[in-house]
């Protein structure tokens, strides 16, 4: 019984030391040397090829490497009835909100006005603090622990989501209430889970509904942002600028315009990343569950996306 580690880019070396740090008698094979396909029955993956794993007749389970599973969901070849589950780590719920009360403080205090009026040597005064009031669409545990932490440090904040609740902590907008929710804030965060009701959400008719220069913070998905109507938006004021740590192709390309707009500020998708001795436990212990025909933990709802 062996277990495929598939993430093409990525220096597989940190997963196999932490995985054999927990079982040292681990069989491990890495993407594209893998000679024994036959023997597979479990895969570790992040933007494996589309149809990869055809290759693989034995396979039982799929792990994602992280916490979204969009990559896996979106291949065809992924058979419905394949178990897919994936990394559920306190510390990715740490670092996101930490990212993201960052953007909202370099908003609210305008940190990127201020390194702007360094450039030219000027000294402005004025209007030191942006009123702020903090939407968040998706409310999981991600986005409820940035709700949680935002409010503690006393800003007004919303969530969004596509489902009912009957309780919540906070002002709560379903779908049927978006605008509703829209005209409430002048911050948004997306944190949805990437699903076909949720794919390019983020376009310019979105953006018209929106309080005028409201400030975009997108940690979800790439696949969530209409990346051609971003700079459109800005110029008609629907908003007034956006972080961004996510894209459609990443890299992002060397040419794309989102490099020279002094209106975005961009990361290369470091918001949250898995730190691998925090997740090895959980892949090891599915691999044993997997054998044992035992329920699995942290099981992927294919109808939910997450």
């Amino acid at each position: 019984m062996s277990l495929a580690i598939i993430s093409p880019g990525r220096d597989p070396k940190v997963w196999i030391d932490a995985l054999k740090f927990h079982q040292p008698e681990i069989d491990i094979q890495v993407f594209p040397d893998i000679q024994r396909p036959e023997a597979v029955e479990m895969a570790l993956l992040w933007q494996h090829p589309p149809g990869y794993l055809s290759i693989l007749p034995n396979l039982k389970l799929i792990s994602s490497l992280g916490a979204g599973v969009d990559h896996i969901l979106s291949d065809p070849a992924v058979p419905e009835s394949m178990p897919i589950v994936r990394i559920v780590d306190e510390k990715l719920t740490w670092s996101m909100t930490n990212y993201v009360i960052m953007g909202v403080l370099n908003f609210h205090r305008q940190l990127v006005r201020y390194q702007a009026d360094q450039k030219r040597k000027v000294w402005d005064m004025s209007n030191p603090e942006i009123p702020v009031k903090v939407g968040v669409m998706g409310v999981g545990a991600l986005g409820g622990d940035v709700l949680d932490k935002l409010n503690y440090l006393g800003f007004s904040v919303s969530g969004f989501g596509f489902s009912e609740k009957e309780e919540f902590p906070y002002p709560y907008f379903s779908k049927e209430k978006l605008e509703d929710f829209l005209n409430e804030i002048n911050v948004l965060v997306c944190l949805l889970p990437l699903t076909p009701d949720t794919e390019s959400i983020l376009n310019l008719d979105f953006f018209k509904k929106c309080k005028p220069g409201t400030y975009l913070i997108n940690v979800a998905r790439g696949k969530h942002l209409v990346e051609e109507d971003l700079i459109p938006a800005l110029e008609k004021g629907f908003l007034s600028g956006a972080l961004l740590d996510v894209y459609r192709t990443e890299p992002l390309p060397v040419n794309h315009p989102f490099w020279e707009d002094g209106r975005i500020q961009i990361t290369p998708h470091i918001a949250s990343v898995t730190n691998p001795q925090a997740a090895s436990p959980q892949i090891i212990e599915n691999f044993k569950r997997l054998k044992m025909n035992q329920p699995l933990h942290n099981l992927v709802n294919r109808d939910r996306g997450y």
